[in-house]
Parts: structure tokens; C-alpha cells; sequence
């Protein structure tokens, strides 16, 4: 590990558990959080992300069927309607130099169908919050699984 940004940055450190407490309080399903987070990890690359969240996810109930199919979510049948809406938007707002525009309304309009304006805000919450711990996991050079230790 280059940096413990708890130590060397406290205050934006705890910033970012303000966000976590956030989402702890939303509407947004804990699971569907997981998945998210999940999700973003895989395509941002975070070793250490996809290992904790992976962890945390089994511990919260979630199974090894879903766990193994987050990455390939649009071809596997064990995500509610709700959850793939969820993690299309995620991708979406993850992958923007991909594709070189923002969440288009078809996705933003498929993922409100499903989540109220409370949801949809704790959603682009969780969706950002997990990005920015991914950012901060890669500079940092955190190591999977070193958080269990």
C-alpha cells in the first residue's frame, strides 16, 4: 500500500464514509447496492474493491449464483427487472469516456420505472460513492483481500 488515506487525509476520509452513512440510511436495497458496487468495481478494474464487495455481498445473503453472473448480469436470468435496471445505470454512468455521453433518458427512464426520486438520487449516490473508493483504492495500491486481515 502506497498511502492509508485515513491517516494521511482524515477529513476526506470521513467524507466518504459521510456518503456511506448516506447510503446506508436510503431507500436503495442493500442488496442492490452490493451489486452495484460490485458491478463498478469489476469494470473499474479494483482487485480490492471486487474482493470486499464480493465478501460483503455473500455475508449480506447474496448467493453464489448471482455473485458469479454480475459481470456478465445482461445474459444471466437471476436479477430482477429492478436490479438490471440498477446496474444499467451504473454502467452507464461509469463508463462515460466509453461511449462519450452521459446516462442516456432510455436508461435514466428504465431505472426511475423502477426506483422513486429518493431511490434514483441514492442510486447516482451509490453509483459516484463506489467510483471515487475505486479511484482511491487504485492510487493507493490497496491489495485484495488486505481489509480482512
Amino acid at each position: 500500500m502506497r498511502m492509508h488515506l485515513a491517516e494521511t487525509a482524515p477529513a476526506a476520509y470521513q467524507a466518504m464514509l459521510g456518503l456511506e452513512r448516506y447510503m446506508a440510511a436510503s431507500s436503495l436495497p442493500k442488496r442492490t447496492y452490493e451489486l452495484v458496487k460490485l458491478r463498478v468495481s469489476q469494470i473499474n478494474g479494483c482487485a480490492y474493491c471486487v474482493d470486499m464487495h464480493s465478501h460483503d455481498a455473500k455475508a449480506g445473503g447474496e448467493t453464489d449464483e448471482r455473485l458469479y453472473a454480475v459481470a456478465v448480469w445482461r445474459e444471466a436470468p437471476f436479477f430482477t427487472p429492478a436490479e438490471r435496471a440498477a446496474l444499467d445505470l451504473a454502467e452507464a454512468a461509469t463508463r462515460l469516456p466509453d461511449h462519450g455521453h452521459g446516462v442516456s433518458d432510455e436508461v435514466w427512464k428504465a431505472a426511475a420505472a423502477h426506483y422513486d426520486e429518493a431511490g434514483m438520487a441514492a442510486l447516482v449516490v451509490a453509483v459516484t460513492t463506489i467510483n471515487a473508493w475505486n479511484r482511491i483504492a487504485l492510487a493507493t495500491g490497496l491489495v485484495a483481500g488486505s481489509h480482512r486481515q
